[in-house]
């Protein structure tokens, strides 16, 4: 994988639903660098980077590159296949969830394998996916790192034999909109999951840089700003204005508490990731304190990169981007694909070489 032993690559992807295709977008400029870079013109991420991470529709994106799948193989699912994914519940369920999850199984099993498990070979690079455990009540960050306190292959309930297309289902399960999932492990205990972007991990950056370093976690990976690279993806920061209109149904509100979630954990992880690492690219986070590109501490953890974009009128303007775009923030705006890509083409095109100097090396042959 990395060209330098004592170098690391991680790459963490945000949840939100179709506009998964923004961060795809933007994914396929990173490829296009790194391919011109290294020489190499088919690289695949998952042979890039080392551990790559990711939630809801991240968590897709992440497991698919880490199958070795390009960005432009995994966009083509999403074209394809988004509007089949979000089929409307039957009437007698559709108090519970708006769209049937059947849709969205069958397409993780034929695409990742029915019987690929989390710890299967053909994982190129370590994964990390974020769940909501619905019946602790409590993030779940599952990693195939095989040194990992609950990943022992002889043990009954090691979550490296848990079905790969299950976990990114559980990961996808946003309230209101698909049915949690329930998840049998082998010593018979049984747990309920729902989507990973309700909780801190919609964001996975912080959490998978912990996971990398933290002794706890098994890896202990060497930190510091020369040795550790960490790129987060989003999927464009999108007002939610639903919430903000007091005179909304319930079921309008309710619709768009998820998407308020997923907007907030986002920013919130990005800025702790600014202040623990050395940004080498990321927009303002706000006018009050800015980009957060000079240094907060004395020991930064790693080099941080973020490709996000705030979804205002003003920023629309800057990347010349029409202001439709600001209406397709929904985490089920299908129609909306084409725009959706518009903008991550524009993220894109701010991704440079210089951001990734020191840990590009050559791909290994």
């Amino acid at each position: 994988m990395t060209a330098h032993p004592d170098r690391h690559r991680l790459l963490a992807i945000d949840g939100g639903g179709v506009r998964g295709v923004v961060a795809l977008e933007t994914i396929a400029g990173i490829e296009r660098v790194l391919r011109q870079e290294t020489g190499d013109p088919d690289l695949r991420l998952g042979d890039w980077f080392d551990y790559i991470a990711g939630t809801s529709t991240g968590a897709i994106i992440a497991a698919g590159l880490a199958l070795g799948r390009s960005a432009e193989e995994l966009l083509e699912l999403y074209v394809t296949h988004s509007r089949a994914i979000f089929r409307s519940s039957r009437w007698s369920s559709r108090i519970r969830h708006r769209y049937d999850h059947a849709g969205l199984a069958a397409l993780l099993k034929q695409e990742f394998g029915e019987t690929t498990t989390l710890g299967s070979e053909t994982l190129r690079c370590l994964l990390m996916i974020g769940l909501r455990n619905a019946s602790t009540d409590s993030p779940w960050p599952v990693s195939s790192n095989p040194a990992a306190a609950f990943n022992d292959p002889g043990a009954a309930d090691s979550n490296l034999q848990l079905p790969l297309w299950q976990l990114v289902r559980a990961s996808t399960a946003a309230p209101t909109f698909f049915r949690s999932e329930r998840i049998v492990f082998g010593n018979g205990t049984a747990y309920t999951f729902s989507d990973g972007a309700t909780t801190t991990l919609n964001n996975p950056a912080l959490q998978l840089a912990l996971m990398a370093t933290l002794p706890e976690y098994r890896l202990e990976w060497p930190r510091g700003p020369e040795r550790l690279l960490l790129v987060s993806v989003g999927n464009g920061a999108f007002a939610t204005r639903a919430l903000s209109q007091l005179d909304q149904p319930l079921w309008q509100q309710a619709t768009a508490v998820p998407a308020a979630l997923i907007n907030s954990v986002s920013v919130q992880q990005d800025l702790l990731c600014r202040v623990l690492g050395r940004t080498r690219h990321g927009a303002p986070i706000d006018a009050e304190i800015g980009d957060l590109h000079k240094p907060s501490i004395d020991d930064p953890m790693f080099s941080y990169v973020r490709y996000d974009a705030a979804v205002t009128d003003a920023e629309l303007r800057r990347r010349g981007l029409s202001a439709e775009v600001a209406r397709a923030g929904r985490l089920d705006a299908v129609d909306a694909i084409p725009v959706l890509r518009q903008l991550g083409r524009s993220i894109a095109a701010d991704v440079r070489a210089e951001h990734f100097a020191g840990f590009i090396g050559r791909h290994p042959a």
